[in-house]
């Protein structure tokens, strides 16, 4: 028998990534354990249909502990463990952080102790492959490649205000993330209505008029309107301006203008204003019209790009970021030979683990009984409640 001290027990999705894992791994002490179809959600189910899950049963003997709080045969002995560490390794994508939600739930409610005890890791494999020349390094996930390509693109770049100002290393850098921020908000406020273009958002948010107090008033709604038409024509090509602008009786915005022939019209409502997103942009206001009031400069290696909003400088810095890389991503853990998921996320000399620990266990159930459970009300609300918290949202 193995000696659980020196042990390590890989849960791992699918059978393809299972196929890699067991050639990649070291034998001596690591053991692969394929989660094959859906995994039951235990927070749902009652105890006789986990029971009833095959996938759920071969990880109960593969961790040899039993589950629950009884006494008895079949009852959780922390004792009978047969690995040191427990570690779940899903794909880096939504569905793997999905399948991943539910082994953890699994774990929390049937095998505790584990992670009081510090049992319970989450592999971190990575989600890219970035090489240029003869070097290459491996990225976790697209926030990662993001951070790299920054990191390259600004090397020796700066960025000339239309004030006359130049920016540089860390306030370019710092210039950047914003841009990052704000190009993450707008896509999710474009893509939920689709008849608002990015740009129309985004100018709106320069201006400091996705704020429903300002539109409240009649006469500063106006001015809004008129203020960012003009600005949308002075980021325009010649051939694409004749911007207007009016507010809308539900406290919002409607652009319009004629291309070819064809009249285009983008509205920012009521509910957009009123959202998360534009309540984050908004606290940015001031930021944004230090530097995007007037038309900027790019200048990396000779070349230079006009900038006119914050997607635009995040735009430019990723292409000169990526310029002379190649850029791979694993669409699952499968897509990865043995070599490299060894040399990833499997070598404990280079890998990366995150130890699963619980410090406010009140706090803990209560979110997975509001996320994981069947009532939906409280999901809805937990929801809507936390949205300005998210960081980094993956649509």
């Amino acid at each position: 028998d193995r000696d659980p001290a020196n042990t390590e027990l890989y849960i791992v999705e699918g059978d393809s990534a299972g196929g890699s894992a067991k050639q990649g791994r070291d034998r001596k002490f690591q053991a692969i354990l394929p989660i094959r179809g859906k995994l039951i959600n235990v927070e749902k189910a009652r105890l006789d249909k986990v029971l009833q899950n095959n996938e759920i049963r071969t990880m109960i003997t593969a961790v040899g502990t039993g589950i629950g709080d009884g006494e008895g045969e079949g009852a959780f002995n922390i004792e009978k463990l047969r690995y040191h560490k427990i570690i779940i390794m899903t794909d880096a994508d939504v569905d793997g952080s999905h399948i991943r939600t539910l082994l953890m739930t699994f774990f929390y409610r049937q095998m505790r102790t584990l992670i009081d005890s510090g049992y319970l890791y989450i592999a971190q494999p990575p989600l890219f492959k970035a090489a240029k020349g003869k070097s290459a390094i491996y990225l976790k996930d697209e926030r990662a490649l993001d951070d790299h390509l920054i990191q390259t693109g600004l090397d020796g770049a700066t960025f000339k205000l239309g004030n006359g100002s130049v920016q540089a290393s860390e306030d370019l850098h710092r210039t950047v993330d914003i841009a990052r921020s704000v190009s993450n908000l707008v896509k999710p406020l474009a893509l939920s209505r689709r008849v608002t273009s990015q740009a129309v958002i985004e100018q709106a948010a320069i201006a400091g008029a996705l704020n429903p107090d300002i539109l409240a008033d009649t006469d500063k709604g106006l001015a809004a309107a008129d203020y960012i038409a003009r600005r949308l024509d002075a980021v325009s090509p010649p051939l694409e301006r004749g911007w207007t602008g009016v507010p809308t009786a539900d406290g919002g915005l409607a652009f319009t203008r004629r291309l070819r022939g064809v009249t285009e019209r983008h509205v920012i409502d009521g509910p957009l204003i009123k959202s998360a997103e534009a309540r984050k942009l908004d606290a940015l206001a001031i930021e944004l019209q230090t530097v995007y009031m007037k038309t900027g400069t790019f200048v990396v290696k000779d070349k230079e790009t006009q900038i006119s909003s914050p997607t635009e400088l995040f735009a430019a810095v990723l292409e000169a970021g990526r310029k002379g890389v190649t850029i791979q991503r694993y669409k699952g853990l499968g897509e990865m030979n043995p070599d490299q998921l060894w040399e990833t996320t499997l070598d404990p000399e280079a890998r990366t683990l995150l130890q699963v620990k619980i410090n406010h266990a009140d706090e803990a159930d209560e979110i997975f009984s509001t996320l994981m459970g069947d009532v939906v009300e409280p999901r809805r609300e937990f929801i809507q409640e936390n949205a300005l918290k998210v960081a980094n949202l993956d649509v």
